[in-house]
C-alpha cells in the first residue's frame, strides 16, 4: 500500500528569488566595502565639484564615492593584469602599452551626473597607480545651433539625433587606441551652443571619464543594414545615475530657477530673456520644456539604457543615494 505524500514545509513553496544579473545593495551595504580607502576631498573642493541644486555633501562622498573609487581602482589593476596576460600570450607578434581605462557615466538632465563625473575624475586622479584622468561630456558633440535649426531638430537637442554620434565615437575609439593627441568641440552652456574655433585636447590620459545623457546607446545599423560599434563598446566600466522622473522633474525647476538668478543673468546667456519675465511665466516655461522634451528624451531614450550599465546607482527624492545595483561578472 502506496503511503499518502506528506505535505511540503512552507518554506519548500516559496518561489526562489528571481535570477538578476546584478547584485543589489542597500547603502549601508555598499558604504562598508570602501574599507579603509581615505577620504582625500575637504568641504571646499567638493563646493567647486558640485552642480547646482546638487545636496551632496562630505558623507555622501565617504559613503557612495569612496567605495566606487575602490572598485574601480580595482578595475583598473585587474585590466591591466589582463593585458599582461595578452602580451604573453602575443610575446613578440603584438606585444602592446597600457591603453586608457574608459568609464561612462549615463542619466537625465539634473539627475546629477555631472556632480558625479567630476567627484570621480578628482578621486581617481587622487589613486598613484593613475594620476591623469580626463573628463569630457558629450555637450561638445551636440550639432551646431545653425545645423539643429536646418534640421528642424532644435526641439530634440539632447535626443541621440541631435549628435555627431560618428564623430564622438572616433574620438573615444582614438583615444582607447592610444593616439598621443585627440581633439574635441567645446560646447558653452552660457551661449547654448558650440564655441567655434575651440578644441578641448586629450593626451593619452590615464582614465578617460566620458559623461552624457546617451553614452549607452547602442550602435545604430548602417545603411547597408549591418551593425556598427557603439560608442558604449569602447567603455571599461559605466555607471548609471537613476531616480524617479517626478524626483528628476522637481530638480530641473529648482535648478532653472537658480540658473535664472545667476548664470541667465549675464549679457551673453542664452537665457537671458526668462529674467525680463516674471517668476511663474519662466518656471512655466521650464516646466513645458521638462514635459515635451527631457521627460520624453528620458523616457524614451536615457532609461531603457539603464539595463546596459555596470553600476546603477539610484537616488531618493533628497538626491542622496538610497541603493546600488553592480553587474556580476
Amino acid at each position: 500500500m502506496i503511503s499518502p505524500v506528506s505535505p511540503l514545509p512552507r518554506s519548500a513553496h516559496r518561489s526562489k528569488p528571481e535570477a538578476t544579473p546584478y547584485v543589489d545593495l542597500t547603502r549601508a551595504e555598499w558604504s562598508a566595502l570602501r574599507e579603509k580607502t581615505p577620504l582625500t576631498l575637504n568641504a571646499e573642493e567638493l563646493e567647486k565639484l558640485r552642480g547646482l541644486g546638487d545636496v551632496i555633501d562630505l558623507d555622501e562622498v565617504r559613503d557612495i564615492y569612496l567605495p566606487l573609487s575602490r572598485l574601480l581602482n580595482l578595475y583598473v589593476g585587474a585590466t591591466d593584469g589582463l593585458r599582461g596576460a595578452l602580451n604573453t600570450f602575443l610575446g613578440e607578434k603584438g606585444s602592446q602599452s597600457g591603453t586608457p581605462f574608459v568609464i561612462g557615466v549615463a542619466g537625465s538632465v539634473a539627475v546629477g551626473k555631472s556632480t558625479v563625473a567630476r567627484l570621480l575624475q578628482a578621486l581617481l586622479s587622487r589613486w598613484p597607480e593613475h594620476p591623469r584622468v580626463e573628463l569630457v561630456t558629450t555637450d561638445g558633440f551636440l550639432l551646431p545651433t545653425k545645423e539643429l535649426e536646418a534640421r528642424g531638430l532644435m526641439s530634440r537637442k539632447g535626443f541621440p539625433e541631435s549628435y555627431d554620434r560618428r564623430a564622438l565615437t572616433r574620438f573615444v575609439a582614438d583615444i582607447k587606441a592610444g593616439k598621443d593627441e585627440v581633439t574635441a568641440p567645446v560646447y558653452s552652456h552660457l551661449i547654448y551652443d558650440i564655441v567655434p574655433g575651440e578644441r578641448l585636447t586629450v593626451r593619452r590620459p590615464d582614465i578617460l571619464i566620458v559623461e552624457g545623457l546617451n553614452v549607452l546607446q547602442p550602435a545604430l545599423p548602417g545603411k547597408d543594414g549591418r551593425t556598427r560599434v557603439g560608442l558604449a563598446d569602447y567603455f571599461d566600466f559605466s555607471v548609471y545615475v537613476d531616480a524617479r522622473p517626478e524626483d528628476i522633474e522637481r530638480w530641473y525647476l529648482n535648478r532653472f530657477g537658480k540658473l535664472r538668478a545667476t548664470a541667465f543673468q549675464k549679457p551673453d546667456s542664452y537665457f537671458r530673456r526668462y529674467t525680463q519675465v516674471s517668476e511663474d511665466e519662466a518656471l512655466d516655461y521650464a516646466r513645458t520644456t521638462w514635459r515635451t522634451i527631457n521627460k520624453p528624451n528620458l523616457l524614451e531614450n536615457v532609461a531603457p539604457t539603464r539595463g546596459r550599465a555596470t553600476l546603477v546607482v539610484r537616488k531618493g527624492p533628497d538626491h542622496k543615494v538610497q541603493r546600488l545595483s553592480l553587474r556580476k561578472l
